[in-house]
């Protein structure tokens, strides 16, 4: 599913890698055409197909976006929950949405993927011995 080109996939790519540069969360961002389900269920869905949760600290994050149904949710694993505030990913999403607003899709996830990054790194700062746990290509679901 192509839903961006090669540069634009380069562009998220670069995004997530510079967010986490950071902090020792790792972000993901995943991309379908619809969603049949609830957005924070399919999300959800994704997030354990793409072991997010499988990360050391549990501090995955994974930008889910339904391009042809226009919703977008952010989540993260519960090393995450357990020490933000509950509307931690607010503004992030509000961010996000007025770029979606004008059509600017890979602008809205950019500007997410800067948001998270900078918001992560005061609960979970850049470790030293940091790995990349998740990969950070774009991940194209074809809505199983």
């Amino acid at each position: 599913m192509a839903v961006f080109n090669d540069e634009e996939q380069q562009r998220i790519r670069s995004a997530i890698e510079s967010a986490e540069k950071n902090t020792s969360g790792q972000i993901r961002v995943c991309i379908e055409k619809t969603c049949s389900e609830g957005v924070l269920d399919r999300a959800a869905k994704y997030f354990h197909q793409l072991d997010m949760h499988k990360t050391r600290l549990r501090n995955g994050v994974l930008i889910y976006v339904a391009t042809v149904d226009r919703k977008f949710a952010i989540i993260g694993d519960a090393g995450i929950n357990k020490v933000v505030p509950d509307n931690f990913w607010d503004d992030t999403k509000e961010q996000m949405l007025n770029q979606f607003k004008y059509g600017n899709l890979v602008e809205g996830i950019v500007t997410g993927l800067t948001i998270a990054g900078d918001k992560l790194k005061q609960y979970f700062p850049h470790q030293n011995d940091g790995s990349n746990e998740i990969s950070d290509d774009v991940a194209f679901m074809d809505g199983e």
